[in-house]
């Protein structure tokens, strides 16, 4: 007998095995039992014939409930019917565990306040399972791209004494006798400090936000990766932002089609994610968006709506660069082009999808940095050792970041962040 797994079971055909997993659904006609079996590497179906069994056989199958686990015993069969092409010939079965209680997630439609209720239970419908199949991939195809790379994997505190730019939506968390800290709300600050160290390095890891907002795209709590190189200018930070996605969504569509088919992913737009993507100045995107109907300002910064909107117009990934100054953070490189616009980009997604990266060259002057850091109102003695890094050896540098969840959002075509992160964190939600 051989004990293998559901997506090894190409490599058994003909043979008997043994696999462990869930009962997640199953019907009966009487004389023949149908059962459908996952074991978190896939799904197949088990078909028992009651002659073929011992009535002990056949009462055991009688006695499975939604979500029993159990171990299933049978001939793997190839059947091009079957969504995986391979069914089991059911021979005989193990229960390890009933339910206790009728599963309180149905084929019936439920809420999303429901399905969030019971999240530790949700996650193991097929959409979820896929879902974060999916995240996984993104998170070695960013680690393999970081390591090709000359990226250095480094670890940001959680704790910070400041905010990374300046804002107020972050967590205090009162701190022994010294006073508050601050969950922090980005790696970057801290990396810019590694990579005179390391020349490149990344962070990847969980961050906060006190936003009060209740939009698909806010969480509370949710994954960034955040990644700085020395002596690296405006351009080439966008060449590495541009491979790092395309390498992710290649090897999504190589790594995940299974997953991509169980949430009905049209992956046509998926495979036009291809060198060069679309770059636009901030300029250029404030008139297009004005072309197309937007009320946005000449100096706005782009909101959802508009990233919505000018997604919805280009079947590629969207540059925009060189924002004005004012609607920006302290530590951004100004253009010597013109001082009232800085070196960064955003990166928008696709099919209405938005952001999903911001990035930037860094102000490595010490003398504007401290201006930028008055004029911002910042407490100086707090940026103190972030100054030393211009007054020691400072160089030419870039970096930006990524979030996990709205790269996972858009990548599965699904509406909400709050289904891309096992355990959602929001404004009116900390359980279970």
């Amino acid at each position: 007998m051989i004990e293998t797994t559901i997506s090894d079971i190409s490599e058994h055909i003909g043979e008997q095995v043994k696999l462990s997993g869930w009962a997640y659904n199953f019907r009966s006609s009487g004389k023949i039992f149908f059962l459908q079996l996952r074991d978190g590497t896939g799904r197949i179906q088990a078909v028992y014939v009651k002659n073929d069994l011992t009535d002990e056989q056949w009462d055991r199958l009688q006695d499975i409930n939604i979500e029993s686990s159990i171990r299933v015993i049978g001939t793997v069969k190839q059947d091009d019917r079957s969504p995986t092409g391979f069914e089991l010939g059911g021979m005989d079965i193990e229960i390890i565990n009933l339910s206790k209680d009728d599963y309180p997630i149905s084929k019936k439609e439920h809420g999303p306040d429901f399905l969030l209720d019971n999240r530790h239970l949700w996650l193991r419908s097929n959409k979820q399972w896929a879902i974060q199949k999916i995240r996984n991939t993104i998170i070695q195809s960013t680690y393999e791209y970081m390591n090709d790379n000359g990226f250095i994997k480094f670890d940001s505190p959680i704790l910070t004494p400041s905010a990374c730019e300046g804002t107020t939506e972050l967590f205090e968390v009162e701190y022994f006798d010294s006073g508050n800290a601050y969950l922090s709300q980005s790696g970057q600050l801290y990396l810019e400090a590694g990579i005179m160290s390391l020349r490149r390095c990344f962070d990847f890891g969980p961050v906060f936000r006190a936003e009060k907002s209740k939009t698909r795209r806010h969480l509370t709590e949710f994954w960034m990766m955040d990644a700085e190189a020395a002596f690296v200018g405006h351009d080439e930070n966008i060449k590495i932002q541009e491979e790092l996605i395309i390498k992710i969504v290649k090897d999504v569509l190589e790594k995940n089609s299974d997953e991509l088919k169980a949430l009905e992913r049209d992956v046509e737009p998926l495979k036009k994610v291809k060198a060069p993507f679309i770059r636009l100045t901030y300029k250029d995107a404030i008139t297009k968006l004005q072309e197309l109907g937007s009320d946005i300002g000449d100096s706005d910064d782009l909101g959802a709506d508009d990233e919505t909107m000018l997604t919805k117009e280009y079947e590629k990934p969207i540059f925009i660069e060189r924002y004005p100054a004012e609607v920006k953070a302290f530590y951004m490189k100004r253009d010597p082009e013109n001082p009232a616009l800085v070196l960064n980009n955003d990166l928008l997604a696709p099919e209405g999808y938005g952001e999903i990266i911001g990035g930037s060259e860094r102000e490595d002057n010490y003398d504007e940095l401290l201006e930028r850091i008055k004029e911002d109102g910042l407490p100086l003695e707090e940026f103190q050792w972030y100054l030393d890094l211009r007054r020691y050896g400072s160089v030419q540098h870039s970096g930006f970041g990524y979030g996990l969840e709205r790269i996972v959002t858009w990548i599965c075509g699904i509406h909400h962040l709050r289904e891309t992160i096992p355990f959602p964190r929001m404004i009116n939600r900390k359980t279970p």
